[in-house]
């Protein structure tokens, strides 16, 4: 069974992987109110209930001998309004799988309306049909938590804004933006140029370059295969300057680290990265270490391995405060738009 973390439990990493605040003043939290939490990221999940003021509901979730997920809800549910933080993170079929338990049990226990709050949304780069007899995996996995029962999906940076679209239920999609520009901003970086690592994420580097108040720049590739690209050209003018590229994931950090590179070649003199998702797949790590990029920051919307909890360059905000404005939001029937304002 899942066990609840102690604030002693909490280990600060490089000096950067902070506790949410707590939120000033909230409003009474009756007790159809619950937060539960699979397995794949329960940090997060009691980060997001201390800020709240709550304590995580119980569920056991554990495994047969052959892997089978077996769920438990451990306490009543019956007319409840309840939210389940489980991004599906590496190994991401069995968080996944997980999620899916726990949403038809709470179902099944009546509880009046299911949030599934996906930090990580996986399988999201499969959001079209690229090749011949592909799947459009995100739609699946879209209609699966439809027909488990979520009643709502609540997802930090969905890898393409029509992911919204694939669901027939109400999506409030999160941006980790304001976490991360929070970070910059103090860091009072000059001569900044924003840069998106490919055409896709303009509009995500469009908008961090405006609320940073900088220039924009677009580094043009040409994929070759899965997790391997090559990197053409810089447009724009980065010369002197010193560059931030934002992604929503990093996943073997390959093409981030030729990014980087072509950068410097065109005369950059410093380069941070900042992504929403570490999934730091494979050799993503010592990539990261060895190449020139002097930070790379990230959130705790999955949580990271040893390795990369060790490496210096990688550093760690909390979007735990986020998730928790949003969800009693939700709760309250407010506004959730109104934390990008």
């Amino acid at each position: 069974m899942a066990t609840l973390a102690t604030a002693t439990d909490k280990k600060v990493h490089t000096g950067a992987d902070e506790k949410p605040e707590r939120k000033p003043q909230r409003s009474r939290v009756d007790d159809k109110f619950k937060i539960f939490s699979g397995t794949a990221n329960e940090r997060l999940a009691d980060d997001v209930c201390e800020f709240l003021g709550l304590t995580r509901n119980q569920a056991q979730v554990t495994r047969f001998k052959d892997g089978e997920a077996y769920v438990q809800i451990q306490e009543n549910v019956r007319g409840a309004d309840v939210f389940v933080i489980q991004p599906t993170s590496r190994p991401v079929d069995e968080h996944l799988m997980e999620l899916l338990l726990m949403i038809d049990a709470l179902k099944r226990a009546s509880a009046r309306r299911i949030t599934a709050v996906v930090p990580y949304y996986g399988y999201s780069r499969q959001d079209r049909k690229d090749k011949p007899r592909a799947p459009i995996s995100a739609k699946l996995v879209a209609d699966l938590l439809t027909t488990a029962g979520a009643d709502r999906a609540l997802i930090i940076d969905p890898h393409a804004p029509q992911i919204q679209g694939f669901f027939n239920i109400p999506v409030d999609p999160l941006f980790a933006s304001p976490v991360l520009v929070d970070y910059f901003k103090k860091l009072n970086l000059s001569n900044l140029t924003v840069v998106s690592p490919d055409a896709g994420g303009v509009e995500r580097a469009r908008f961090f370059a405006k609320k940073m108040d900088s220039a924009l720049a677009i580094v043009d590739k040409r994929r070759v295969e899965a997790n391997v690209a090559e990197v053409m050209h810089v447009i724009g003018d980065v010369q002197g300057r010193i560059c931030l590229v934002i992604d929503d994931l990093i996943d073997t950090a390959g093409t981030l680290v030729k990014t980087a590179s072509a950068l410097v070649e065109n005369g950059a003199t410093a380069v941070y990265a900042c992504c929403s998702h570490p999934v730091l797949s494979g050799p993503a790590v010592e990539n990261i270490a060895q190449s020139c990029i002097k930070e790379v920051v990230v959130t705790d919307t999955i949580p990271l391995s040893e390795a990369a909890k060790k490496e210096p360059k990688i550093v760690v905000r909390s979007v735990a405060g986020l998730i928790g404005r949003a969800i009693q939001s939700i709760h309250e029937e407010t506004s959730v738009s109104k934390l990008f304002i």
